[in-house]
């Protein structure tokens, strides 16, 4: 399936039913008086926020939705049918902009979440409901209200816990690929993620969820390579994974470039708690690990834990040292590392925390 962030769409809402002017007609029935049911209300435009979407592609081929009208009153009595409803189901995340793109409408963050974006037209009045004493026989109507009818843009940010950054073959997707079950693509060259990729992660009986976008490189927020848009969807994350290449030249340089592309891009990203992952580190020696984690402790204050996505070095250290923030920024209860040791059930999969710091001399800065 396509990945569509993106959408314009056109929508119009139902008008109302006339109301009927009618007067009974019966056989022997001298003054049968008026008749003339109601109208029925137009249908409205919904949208909802349902589980299980991840995209809006299904807006990427039809863009125009419209309600039912209601239907016009009738003799007898009888009052016109309210007109279908229209449904429109987007992802969780979704955000509703005006047609100028100025102006947030709405903003669909929790499951089940429906906005009215456009009323359907009240139904109009029949002669029947004017009959009074002094006025036995009225002949008077009220018309149906109008539809209603806008374009608006649709918006996707997806709900993840933590976002992958970095640059361009840092291993994201592999790091991705290591803690989840996605399957996002995986190559030696450039831009080899060119859509965003969600992953489950499970670690101490806990679970979140990592969100891996494109790689950034120098100038992005000014549409370098594939730009700075797709930062968009960690925008939600409570913390970020900068993952840095320690097999690359400058590891300081590369740190420092997403770093500006973060501030350079805005929506509150470079204020947000972040991890280093110093990736690769299973081509590397200790003493060369503990170098380049020195170099970067120069210039940040963030966490910084030597990863091999490949052989799963470090992997656990990181994983609990993003669900710390994680918890910390969703003020959630927050567990001691020694207890999540002593609780965790034993894996040979992964080795342990005291293992890890030893092996490699020194903890997360």
């Amino acid at each position: 399936m396509k990945f569509l962030d993106q959408c314009k769409i056109y929508i119009k809402s139902g008008g109302g039913g006339d109301g009927c002017l009618s007067f009974r007609r019966e056989k022997c029935v001298e003054y049968g008086g008026p008749d003339g049911g109601n109208g029925g209300r137009g249908g409205h435009v919904l949208i909802e926020a349902v589980n299980g979407l991840n995209t809006l592609i299904d807006y990427r081929y039809r863009q125009h939705f419209k309600a039912g009208r209601g239907g016009h009153g009738m003799g007898k009595n009888r009052t016109g049918g309210k007109g279908a409803d229209s449904y429109l189901k987007v992802p969780v995340g979704t955000q509703l902009f005006d047609e100028d793109y100025g102006v947030m409408l709405a903003d669909l963050t929790e499951e089940g979440q429906v906005v009215m974006m456009l009323e359907g037209g009240h139904p109009g009045t029949g002669n029947a409901a004017f009959k009074s004493s002094v006025n036995q026989s009225p002949r008077r109507t009220t018309p149906g209200g109008p539809a209603e009818e806008m374009w608006i843009w649709l918006r996707l940010k997806l709900m993840a816990d933590a976002g992958l950054v970095g640059l361009p073959n840092a291993g994201k997707s592999t790091f991705l690929a290591a803690i989840s079950r996605a399957k996002p693509k995986i190559a030696d060259y450039p831009f080899t993620t060119l859509k965003p990729q969600l992953g489950v992660v499970h670690v101490d009986q806990r679970e979140f969820v990592v969100a891996d976008i494109p790689g950034l490189i120098e100038g992005a927020h000014e549409g370098h390579g594939l730009g700075d848009r797709f930062l968009g969807h960690i925008e939600r994350c409570a913390t970020i994974l900068h993952m840095i290449d320690a097999t690359g030249d400058d590891v300081v340089k590369a740190y420092k470039t997403i770093r500006h592309e973060l501030e350079s891009y805005g929506g509150g990203l470079s204020e947000k708690p972040e991890v280093i992952g110093l990736n690769k580190c299973d081509a590397l020696d200790e003493e060369l690990i503990k170098m380049l984690s020195d170099e970067l402790s120069s210039v940040t204050k963030s966490p910084i834990v030597p990863i091999s996505a490949v052989t799963h070095y470090g992997v656990p250290l990181m994983l609990r040292a993003l669900l710390k923030n994680i918890d910390d920024a969703r003020n959630l209860e927050n567990t001691p590392l020694e207890k999540i040791n002593n609780e965790r059930p034993e894996s040979d999969d992964f080795e342990t925390d005291e293992e890890h710091i030893q092996d490699t001399g020194w903890s997360p800065i």
